[in-house]
């Protein structure tokens, strides 16, 4: 099915354009003539659904993933935040609730719960550990109201049990007060402009976000928590909204020195997509690219709210047939279905009413689209989108190559009217190579990294980038 040689243009997947400056909603992935580049012609940018090749979901299935905002060790965020929050905004109904009543604790016999059953059940998403959760104490230091001993358990706990399949990030310092960082102390004015959830009301440059954002990271690095992204609290950069993006892009890589940041701040609704977005992508075509992912939620929180106080809605998710709800139309859409939450309304101050309601939604989802759905760390969303703005693909008659400067688990491709079996062949930059056969499978379902499948006239394959070049040939 491949040409010897080919066309200019652009390639857009979808056709789609951020309406944001500098951004793409599925990047650029282009396609270039080999053989016009090997003669030293430079290489042509051509759109690849015209040559009968599309970039597909991971493994074809759609991405899950599910958001936890407020978690951190011990403390409850519901029961320390409302008092500071009344003291801000002393006129919302919402921070005049008896948090006195609530538990100031949610217990690692809790975490331990949640984690071994999502561990189970194969759900993945992004984890938040609050820093300085509402200026109670230091994650990295003292947290008073526990010893040391309890603090550091908690921690490896979360190292040991949600690491593998949880993100971790810090939702800014306190997630309350304004920390001055010349001091480390919150800043002497309470009101909504010392408040991170409404911080920074003025503009802010680059590097004083990122400073603010690096300050966060770094207590969660001397805690070994390794991390690739951030979470903002409520309404925090929406006065910097593209100074935001910058600055975390710049304190990730400062601190942890990741080749790929992300960051979680927006909520899609509606008729709005919820794929990531590529923002600030530099040294494109080169064997560095740089960017930042924004990776969307694509529902409101449901279960039991940041204080933990209400009854969930599970079918605002996924009703009990997975026949209606916000994930079962994102599932249909074919587009990330992210699910929000705050972890206080999981425990749901020692009730668990929010963790049952979430068991719930995840079972029905599982039974009716286990085999359609691929849960995914918010981190590998970001990734795969990353890639697909990044890969270069050069093609010419019986092999199509895929040069990816990152490492990318699961790439799924569709090439019309192309037969197996396929060989595929990694190019080291040194001129080794390896060789790989791919084994055919024969139901979309079964497609995993290292198999192919003919789907009618089309062919169907699933590899590992792994920051090389890959050349797959075809033998037919």
């Amino acid at each position: 099915m491949f040409s010897d040689s080919l066309s200019r243009r652009r390639f857009l997947h979808s056709g789609l354009l951020s309406p944001v400056v500098g951004q793409t909603l599925l990047g650029g992935s282009k396609v270039i003539g080999s053989e016009a580049v090997g003669s030293g012609v430079v290489g042509s940018e051509v759109n690849l659904s015209e040559h009968g090749i599309e970039v597909l979901l991971p493994r074809n299935r759609v991405p899950l993933s599910f958001i936890i905002d407020d978690s951190t060790c011990l403390v409850n965020m519901g029961h320390f935040c409302t008092p500071q929050f009344a003291e801000a905004w002393p006129d919302r109904g919402e921070y005049q609730k008896p948090w006195q009543q609530w538990p100031r604790e949610i217990p690692d016999a809790f975490v331990r719960e949640f984690g071994e059953w999502c561990a189970l059940k194969g759900v993945r998403g992004k984890y938040s550990i609050v820093p300085n959760p509402a200026c109670v104490g230091w994650m990295d230091r003292e947290l008073p109201g526990w010893s040391r001993k309890e603090l550091r358990e908690s921690l490896r706990l979360v190292r040991e049990l949600m690491l593998p399949n949880w993100d971790i990030h810090p939702e800014m310092i306190t997630h309350t007060r304004v920390i001055d960082l010349k001091t480390g102390r919150p800043l002497k004015e309470i009101h909504a402009g010392t408040m991170e959830n409404s911080y920074p009301q003025e503009k802010k440059s680059v590097d004083e976000l990122a400073a603010y954002l690096a300050y966060a990271l770094r207590i969660l690095k001397q805690c070994d928590l390794p991390c690739e992204g951030v979470t903002t609290p409520g309404g925090f950069g929406n006065q910097v909204k593209s100074e935001l993006s910058l600055a975390a892009d710049q304190a990730v890589r400062d601190v942890y020195q990741v080749d790929l940041p992300h960051y979680f701040k927006y909520v899609h609704t509606g008729d709005q997509s919820t794929e990531p977005i590529i923002e600030n992508f530099r040294n494109e075509g080169t064997s560095s690219p740089q960017m930042i992912v924004n990776v969307p939620a694509g529902t409101g929180d449901w279960f039991g709210g940041w204080q933990g106080d209400r009854l969930s809605e599970p079918d605002l998710y996924a009703n009990q047939d997975a026949t209606s709800g916000r994930m079962v139309e994102l599932i249909q859409r074919r587009e990330p279905a992210v699910m929000l939450c705050h972890w206080p309304g999981m425990y749901s101050n020692g009730t668990k009413e929010g963790f049952i309601s979430f068991q719930r939604v995840v079972e029905s989802i599982e039974r009716r689209f286990g085999t359609e759905t691929l849960w995914m760390k918010v981190s590998e969303i970001a990734r795969y989108w990353a890639s697909k703005a990044a890969c270069i693909f050069s093609v010419s008659a019986g092999k199509l190559v895929i040069d990816c400067p990152m490492q990318t688990p699961m790439f799924t491709i569709r090439i019309q009217d192309q037969k197996g079996p396929v060989r595929c062949h990694a190019l080291g930059a040194k001129g080794d190579q390896s060789v790989q056969v791919l084994r055919e499978v024969s139901q979309v379902k079964q497609l995993e990294s290292g198999c192919w499948m003919q789907e009618g006239d089309d062919l169907l394959l699933c590899i590992d980038l792994n920051a090389s070049k890959i050349e797959l040939r075809f033998d037919s």
